[in-house]
C-alpha cells in the first residue's frame, strides 16, 4: 500500500492508499524537532490497530511545505519501511503541470498537489479552495495549468491574533453563531463568534466572486480542509466539497511518477 505524507505548518497527516483509495489516516501536529523514531513507533501502532501487517506499506510519497520536517520523515520511510521515497516536486515525482506564475519555486507543495488533483477529478476552469494554517484561493485553468491565487490568513489564526492582542477577549470555539439570521450580536462571545464566521464567510465570497469576474468563464469551485464543511452550511459558494484532495494528489503523483520510471 501506498503511504502518503501531507506535512503542514499545523498537521502532518499520513494515509494508506490501495487503488487510489484511502483506508486509513491518522495526524499529528507538525514539529520539526520529532525524529523518525518517533514517527516510526507512533504510526506502527496505528497501522497494527487496523489490523495491516507492519510490512504493509511498499510505497512512500511525501508532500511537504516545512522543509525542516523533510529528513526525519525521508528516514521515516526508509528505516521503518524499507522504501524510498518520492518527494512532490523533486524529480522523479515532478509537478507535471504549468506553474503560469512569476516564481514558481515559491509555489508552496500542497497547492500544487491540490491543483493536480481537482484537475483529475473535475474539468474546466476551477477555483480550489483549501483551509488550512492560511487560507489559500488557487486559479487552475481547463488544461490543468496552475495560474496564481491567493494567500489569507487561515481563520485560527486570525482568531489566535484577536484574543492575543485583546486582553479582554475570551478564547472561543470555530463555529456558526447560534443566532443563524442576526448578526448584531449581544454578547462579547457572540460578537466574536459573528465576526468571525461571518467575516470569514463574506470573504471567501467576495474573492470568489473577484475571481470569477477576472477570470471571465464558467468556473467551479473545490474546496478542501476541515474548515469546508463548517462554512459550507451557510454559503452557496462551492461546488463541490473534496476532503482528501492533498492526499489524492500526492497518490496522482505518485502513480505518475512510478509509471514514468
Amino acid at each position: 500500500m501506498l503511504l502518503a505524507i501531507d506535512a503542514g505548518n499545523t498537521n502532518v497527516v499520513f494515509a494508506l492508499l490501495e487503488d487510489g483509495v484511502v483506508r486509513a489516516r491518522w495526524r499529528i501536529a507538525t514539529d520539526p524537532r520529532r525524529t523518525a523514531d518517533e514517527y516510526g513507533v507512533w504510526l506502527h501502532q496505528l497501522i497494527a490497530l487496523q489490523n495491516y501487517p507492519r510490512d504493509v506499506v511498499d510505497a512512500v510519497i511525501i508532500g511537504t511545505v516545512v522543509p525542516r520536517a523533510l529528513h526525519n520523515l525521508e528516514v521515516l520511510a526508509t528505516k521503518y519501511f524499507g522504501v524510498e521515497p518520492l518527494v512532490a516536486g523533486v524529480p522523479p515525482a515532478d509537478w507535471g503541470i504549468e506553474l503560469d506564475v512569476a516564481e514558481p519555486r515559491s509555489v508552496g507543495a500542497d497547492r500544487v498537489v491540490d491543483a493536480i488533483a481537482a484537475h483529475a477529478m473535475h474539468p474546466g476552469d476551477l477555483i480550489v479552495i483549501d483551509f488550512g494554517t492560511a487560507a489559500t484561493f488557487d486559479v487552475v485553468d481547463y488544461t490543468g495549468a496552475y495560474k496564481g491565487g491567493i494567500i489569507a490568513p487561515g481563520i485560527n489564526l486570525s482568531l489566535d491574533a484577536l484574543v492575543t492582542a485583546a486582553a479582554k477577549l475570551p478564547r472561543i470555539a470555530i463555529q456558526a453563531p447560534e443566532d443563524n439570521l442576526s448578526v448584531i450580536g449581544r454578547t462579547t462571545e457572540d460578537q466574536m463568534h459573528i465576526g468571525i464566521y461571518w467575516g470569514y464567510v463574506s470573504m471567501i465570497e467576495g474573492l470568489v466572486a473577484r475571481m470569477k469576474a477576472e477570470i471571465g468563464r464558467p468556473v467551479k469551485v473545490i474546496s478542501t480542509g476541515g474548515l469546508a464543511t463548517l462554512f459550507d452550511r451557510h454559503t452557496n459558494v462551492f461546488d463541490e466539497i473534496e476532503p482528501d484532495l492533498t492526499i489524492q494528489g500526492l497518490a496522482l503523483l505518485w502513480k505518475r511518477s512510478v509509471g514514468a520510471a
